[in-house]
């Protein structure tokens, strides 16, 4: 009889440390559904990287998705982006993309109300340029020719890779 009330005894004890194991897995599980919750309703907040914006004067030009003006697969840039009419891109020069025009960099075109993006980079032999890309609209590009502009390119301001130059 002392046994069995012994065996019994200890059987509790175990179910007992199970049951808790479990009610604070649960605990636990929960903790982390609220909290992960919690993260996802403020998460509509957008977080905006900061710029530094480097002014610069460039020559710009125009160019289009088309084959005699680029290569025998004009929608697809130097860096392998994927070209389509209407999207905001432009090319660099070299030259540029050593003073920090690199893939990805915003840029403000004066004369344009949107940022554009370098997606592309042109032929060595350019100096001091960049291409605006106009899609398949020739006419627009030989409209725009050739120009002076003034622009403004972002430098991530935690963005310690990229060396500053002014011109």
């Amino acid at each position: 009889m002392i046994l069995i009330a012994k065996l019994q005894k200890a059987y509790t004890k175990k179910w007992d440390i199970y049951y808790k194991n479990v009610y604070l897995t649960m605990l636990r599980n929960y903790l982390i559904s609220l909290i992960g919750l919690a993260l996802l309703l403020n998460c509509d907040r957008k977080i905006e990287p900061e710029y530094e914006w480097i002014p610069l004067t460039v020559t710009a030009t125009a160019y289009n998705s088309l084959a005699y003006q680029t290569s025998a697969n004009p929608y697809i840039t130097a860096f392998g982006d994927s070209l389509k009419p209407g999207l905001k891109y432009i090319a660099v020069s070299n030259d540029l993309l050593k003073l920090g025009l690199r893939h990805n960099t915003p840029v403000k075109i004066e004369g344009f109300d949107s940022i554009y993006w370098v997606k592309d980079r042109m032929h060595f032999r350019w100096k001091n340029k960049i291409d605006i890309y106009m899609g398949e609209d020739v006419q627009a590009a030989k409209q725009w020719g050739r120009r002076k502009v003034k622009i403004e390119y972002g430098v991530l301001i935690n963005d310690t890779s990229t060396t500053i130059k002014n011109q």
